[in-house]
């Protein structure tokens, strides 16, 4: 075998504008992550090796037949229900959340696996009863979807069980899911309002809070969001430059190899960068859409239009957040901030819609 074939075999059933899209927020990760660590390549390292491994899982599942990720769907589900329930009962707690699972060898935050486990479900039971759905079958999958998050935001993990809920409304979404029965929704949501804030944290509660007025808590509850507002609009029209960011490198930026690192880049690359990343991401989420148009089957259309809109949901709250028109959530800006299962659960789900897209002239024959 010559080296051009054992690559075109390699190849063979990654998209390569999704691969291409995916690779330069990767590369402009590391190029950020070296800055905000102030020029140390301990964590440009560390999030390299999470780069090798969750490419080689994204390699595994893009070869995966489709039929292989519909078994997959229940099996996940039921595995991530069970780590949910050993976090509730034997979890490790730390900062005052109980999220992680000691297993012996590692340990585990099981919510990161329901992000691709719900909807993955959601997508192989409407797939089940796609000729014949009614309301009854919305419900039960609304079930599927109630019951992780009920645990998740019990560990308390508030931003993974709003996000978990958002991928799985888009499964209720794209599966038909009436508008009438939304606006009910909707209605009932702002109805129960009162309630669920008084089911909140006081931690939580004062995020929102903080949200309308930081400066109450300036060096408290609202230093966050106030530091992250002015890295993001001292960057300017041009950015103070690579390496050059005065709240990052000055130490007034929290979290700034995590969350808050779109406040890093925003500062040295100022809204042409901006731009640019939005670009990138732009560009990510339209081949994730063309995929979704193209996809063959029920359960496929459901499942890449789900991973499709996740990912751009998770970009927008991060921005928002770092931006100060969204709570702080504890939300990783996709691809770019450090992070190894982020990247993994990521990765993951790109590896299905390269599965979906590659695979999708075996299913019509």
């Amino acid at each position: 075998m010559t080296k051009r074939q054992f690559w075109q075999r390699i190849m063979v059933h990654l998209d390569q504008p999704l691969l291409l899209g995916i690779g330069l927020l990767m590369l402009t990760s590391l190029l950020t992550l070296y800055s905000a660590g102030d020029g140390s390549w301990s964590r440009v390292l560390g999030q390299s090796a999470n780069i090798v491994v969750a490419l080689a899982c994204m390699w595994a599942v893009a070869n995966l037949p489709l039929h292989y990720l519909m078994r997959t769907a229940v099996p996940i589900y039921l595995l991530g229900m069970a780590l949910l329930v050993g976090v509730a009962l034997f979890g490790e707690i730390s900062h005052g959340a109980r999220r992680w699972l000691n297993i012996g060898v590692a340990t585990i935050q099981p919510s990161e696996l329901m992000k691709i486990g719900v909807p993955l479900m959601m997508a192989w039971y409407f797939e089940k009863h796609e000729a014949t759905l009614t309301l009854k079958n919305y419900f039960i999958a609304a079930l599927l979807l109630l019951m992780p998050i009920a645990l998740i935001a019990r560990q308390p993990d508030l931003g993974t069980a709003l996000l978990i809920s958002a991928s799985g409304f888009y499964v209720l979404f794209l599966a038909g899911l009436s508008w009438r029965v939304m606006g009910v929704m909707f209605v009932a949501a702002l109805a129960s309002a009162p309630v669920l804030w008084s089911m909140l944290h006081d931690y939580q509660r004062h995020r929102i809070l903080m949200l309308f007025d930081p400066s109450q808590d300036a060096l408290g509850k609202g230093y966050h969001t106030i530091q992250g507002m002015i890295a993001v609009g001292s960057g300017g029209i041009l950015g103070k430059g690579y390496l050059n960011g005065t709240q990052t490198h000055l130490d007034f930026l929290p979290e700034r190899t995590t969350d808050f690192i779109f406040a890093v880049y925003s500062e040295e690359f100022g809204l042409l960068g901006n731009l640019i990343l939005l670009g990138l991401y732009l560009f990510v989420i339209g081949r994730g859409f063309i995929i979704t148009a193209n996809a063959s089957t029920y359960f496929t259309r459901l499942m890449a239009g789900s991973i499709t809109l996740t990912f751009a949901t998770y970009a927008f709250v991060n921005m928002g957040m770092v931006s100060g028109i969204l709570p702080v959530v504890g939300v990783p800006l996709p691809l770019i901030s450090y992070g190894g299962t982020s990247m993994l659960t990521l990765l993951l789900g790109f590896g299905m819609l390269m599965s979906i897209e590659t695979h999708k002239n075996l299913v019509k024959t």
